[in-house]
């Protein structure tokens, strides 16, 4: 039975290592179409499994961008390399050039155009930091006409894995004291971080943040213990459900 959502080709244009075990890959649409993407959004990636069976693995996309990306704009990921993995053997595999097959865009980890908050409290493990990167237009556009606050507290082992850092820092530094960035490491600790940087997981500083019922929303994206447990406490801080929007991580073979 044939798919109800349409597929289109994705053709590999550039590929990087961002750390140890996380490629950055930039595609172009093969057919020529645009993608009409929201920041925050994913889309799937279709392979065949270990099995012969069609599988499909989800990627939220990097683009730094704040409209629909056009023919010629690229559509950035972030994927996480899995040893013995499936998508893995692919992506490694995958050269300029080839094309893979891909569909969406899906989810709705997006800002919202009614948002009337304060401040966006943006908490992230790993490759969950991927849909902040690509909302960095929409926050600025947030900060300079609604004078809100963001703070981008993101957990990593070690300054090698944390991805994007250059891109929050900069964002970080056109906006001091609207937009802070706040890398938190669990296990090799950056002396030349800066004032903002944390020691130990990201759960252990969110009542730091002082969350506030009535002016903060609050994104949770990464590893889905971590997602649990952060829910867990700002719901305990007082955070309506509403107000805390969530998406999880799963590294899938």
């Amino acid at each position: 039975m044939a798919s109800l959502i349409p597929h289109f080709p994705l053709k590999l244009v550039a590929k990087r290592m961002l750390a140890p075990a996380v490629a950055h890959l930039s595609f172009l649409r093969a057919d020529g179409q645009a993608l009409d993407y929201l920041p925050g959004q994913f889309i799937q990636v279709h392979l065949t499994g270990r099995d012969g069976q069609p599988t499909k693995r989800s990627y939220s996309l990097a683009t730094i961008h704040d409209h629909a990306l056009g023919p010629s704009e690229a559509v950035d990921i972030a994927v996480s390399f899995v040893p013995g993995g499936t998508a893995t053997a692919l992506f490694e595999a995958l050269q300029p050039g080839d094309e893979i097959e891909a569909s969406g865009p899906f989810g709705r980890f997006c800002l919202m155009p009614g948002d009337a908050n304060r401040r966006y409290l943006l908490i992230a493990t790993g490759t969950g930091v991927t849909p902040y990167r690509s909302m960095l237009p929409l926050l600025e556009q947030a900060i300079r006409e609604r004078g809100i606050e963001v703070v981008l507290l993101f957990g990593a082992r070690s300054e090698q894995e944390l991805i994007y850092a250059e891109d929050f820092r900069a964002v970080a530094a056109r906006h001091p004291g609207r937009f802070r960035f706040m890398p938190c490491y669990s296990r090799e600790f950056n002396e030349a971080a800066g004032p903002d940087a944390r020691r130990g997981y990201v759960t252990e500083h969110l009542a730091a943040l002082a969350p506030q019922p009535e002016g903060d929303i609050a994104y949770l994206c990464g590893n889905p213990n971590m997602v649990d447990a952060a829910f867990a406490a700002l719901k305990a801080a007082g955070l309506p459900a509403p107000h805390i929007r969530r998406e999880k991580y799963v590294s899938g073979k």
